[in-house]
């Protein structure tokens, strides 16, 4: 019988390996010193990413980027501060997501799904919390 991956927790920049993080390993960003989370080259393996923020972004920028200047993420965020929110598609050119804790959101409780579908394009979705007047969290800065 196959066990499903457990969450793990990480305080530090990380870059995520196909063989630990994907397809069932969640990965808890797990500091309130913002910090960088990189992905893997796309490839279209279908494998997926799951990223979860347990700790506020306090100081710093909770940070989802792509591993190289030719990958891109497409797809939609819910950004939310409550009921209403907003929903944010990225643009042609989004590699990095940066939550800073407020407006980008970074709050306890924000969530991103990456799936590798073809080579050079993450497939994105989540749902972001946060505080004030919600602003987008995608650019390219990769």
């Amino acid at each position: 019988m196959a066990y499903p991956l457990q969450p793990i927790a990480y305080t530090a920049a990380v870059t995520l390996d196909r063989d630990i993080h994907a397809n069932g390993a969640i990965v808890v960003m797990n500091s309130t010193t913002g910090f960088t989370v990189t992905l893997p080259a796309s490839a279209g393996t279908g494998d997926v990413y799951e990223i979860f923020v347990n700790a506020t972004a306090g100081s710093g920028n909770h940070v989802v980027q792509v591993a190289n200047s030719t990958d891109i993420m497409q797809g939609v965020i819910h950004l939310t501060t409550d009921i209403a929110g907003t929903s944010l598609p990225t643009a042609s050119t989004t590699d990095t997501i940066t939550m800073n804790g407020t407006t980008t959101g970074g709050v306890k409780g924000s969530w991103i799904r990456l799936k590798d579908v073809v080579s050079g394009v993450w497939m994105l979705d989540g749902g972001l919390v946060c505080t004030g007047t919600e602003a987008t969290p995608f650019s390219a800065a990769v």
